[in-house]
């Protein structure tokens, strides 16, 4: 700053400062000048032309002013896509009649401009690929056609009129579809939207019993129904409800067109009579078809698909001590490739729920749609896990001798750590030990781009098992141990291999490290 200045102001971090501030006679640095004055009798003050048109100009300095100071704001964060300006002069801005409403907008343009927009980033991404969709698709029309069978069609009935004859009344009844055929159906991702559904050239033959009535006259018989070229296309908008982390659907958009319908009649000698009027009524069914189908697809998936999300589990219980939570952060992303579901992907305690102390890191899947569906998985999931077990004091483990092999050369007795430790076995002769090993922290897994690194904090007691099965304790071991695992894949296998990269004994002692140094281990 210049010299000539004789005030110094804490600057907080997320503001922009300009280190040439303006002299008496210089506007300031950034800032365009106002074309009128301050305080000018009977004069409106201008906004300059580079503000936005709802800040006052008086936040902005004018160069015919004198002021000891100026000051420019540049908020880091745009406020309705407008980057907002303010210059704030020390003295002259506090002695002004109107100073209070200044400092109020300025405090709150700086309370905007330091908002932050917090986003949760998944532990675990599931993609379905456009070959996942097409199988998923392929699966469903068969299902499609399993409960189609089961569909009970209502009843159809109208009126006709013949010329000479007059009106009557048909109805066609005990309607039951023989066969449907989805020779072009397709299942794709629609970007930012969810999933568009394409059925063309679909058919349905249906077979059923139809009556009819002309005063005293009345006929009846069988007849086939053939319905040609049905097309559908509807849009499912995809969304999440934040409080229960369920999928939600709605159907954003729905067209259908048919055809041609087509009835044959048979069962009666008056058929010919139908026959009169068969055309009358095929457009009727056509209309009639056409205008139910987007309702009924709308209503399945309001009344059917909707309910059935909401019915899924999104956490699953594992043992007594955690659970998973596999809930939507948030709705499932579309692009022109792929679907993707992003899933919290963490572990939680049974008996008391609280979230972790970390946050996960973002996660991206590459670029690869050769399979039909990838599953991603963060490290956050892995210690949400260690820190639930740790925290309830799951990760332990008891060693004794019996639990080593007996081809082993170590041995959990005084006598194999009397070699090692002579006042072990001068004061527990020929005992047997237990270890107790624990660990103090949990756990940690980072992924790299080779494999795994893993760091454990753990406690050993060692125990000597006097003769009345009592332990007295020999001593307290702690150990830094750190792991990698490298990653690799063989034919249509996964392989690694495991690393003893560090063994820390920051507080143990002296002898106990001696004994990790003659193992080997450190």
């Amino acid at each position: 700053m210049h010299t000539h200045i004789a005030h110094t102001y804490n600057i907080p971090h997320h503001i922009h400062t300009h280190t040439g501030l303006p002299g008496p006679t210089s506007g300031c640095s950034g800032a365009v000048a106002p074309t009128t004055r301050w305080g000018t009798a009977g004069r409106q003050p201008s906004t300059p032309s580079s503000a936005p048109a709802h800040v006052p100009s008086s936040f902005f300095c004018s160069p015919d002013v004198h002021f000891h100071s100026c000051l420019l704001y540049r908020s880091l964060v745009p406020l309705q896509d407008l980057e907002v300006l303010a210059a704030l002069q020390d003295e002259d801005m506090a002695r002004g009649p109107d100073s209070a409403w200044r400092w109020a907008t300025l405090a709150v343009l700086a309370a905007l401009g330091t908002a932050v927009t917090t986003t949760t980033n998944p532990g675990i991404v599931a993609r379905v690929t456009q070959k996942g969709l097409d199988y998923a698709c392929q699966q469903g029309v068969v299902t499609l056609q399993k409960e189609l069978e089961k569909i009970t069609i209502p009843t159809f009935s109208g009126s006709f009129k013949i010329k000479y004859l007059g009106k009557g009344k048909y109805c066609f009844s005990s309607m039951v579809i023989q066969g449907f055929s989805l020779p072009n159906s397709q299942i794709r991702p629609s970007p930012g939207e969810g999933l568009n559904l394409a059925i063309r050239n679909a058919s349905i033959n249906i077979r059923g019993k139809w009556k009819a009535r002309k005063n005293f006259i009345k006929l009846s018989g069988k007849f086939d129904l053939s319905v040609e070229g049905i097309s559908i296309l509807a849009g499912l908008k995809l969304g999440y409800d934040p409080d229960s982390g369920h999928s939600t659907v709605t159907c954003s958009s729905c067209s259908s067109h048919i055809n041609a319908v087509r009835i044959r009649i048979s069962g009666s000698s008056l058929g010919w009579l139908i026959q009169l009027f068969h055309k009358r009524i095929e457009s009727s069914l056509q209309n009639a078809m056409t205008s139910k189908i987007c309702e009924v697809v709308t209503s399945t998936v309001s009344s059917k698909l909707q309910p059935y999300f909401e019915t899924l589990p999104v956490t699953t219980k594992l043992d007594k001590v955690a659970g998973v939570d596999y809930s939507l952060v948030a709705p499932p992303r579309a692009t022109a490739d792929n679907l993707d579901g992003l899933l919290k992907g963490e572990f939680f305690s049974l008996a008391h729920r609280s979230p972790p102390p970390f946050a996960p890191p973002p996660m991206a899947l590459p670029a690869d749609h050769d399979r039909m569906v990838y599953l991603g998985i963060s490290e956050y999931f892995f210690n949400t896990a260690g820190f639930v077990y740790q925290e309830a004091g799951a990760l332990n483990l008891t060693l004794r001798d019996d639990m080593i092999p007996k081809e082993s050369k170590f041995r959990l007795t005084t006598k194999f750590f009397g070699t090692l430790i002579p006042q072990v076995a001068k004061m527990f002769p020929d005992m047997q030990m237990q270890l107790f090993i624990w660990a103090s922290l949990p756990p940690k897994l980072t992924v790299n781009a080779s494999g795994l690194d893993l760091i454990f904090v753990l406690d050993t007691q060692a125990f000597a098992i006097l003769p009345n099965s009592s332990l007295d304790p020999l001593f307290l071991l702690e150990m830094n141990l750190n792991l990698s695992v490298l990653l690799g894949a063989k034919s249509d296998r996964l392989i690694g291999e495991l690393r003893l990269d560090n063994l820390q004994l920051p507080h143990s002692p002296l002898f106990a490290a001696d004994i990790f140094q003659d193992l080997g281990f450190a």
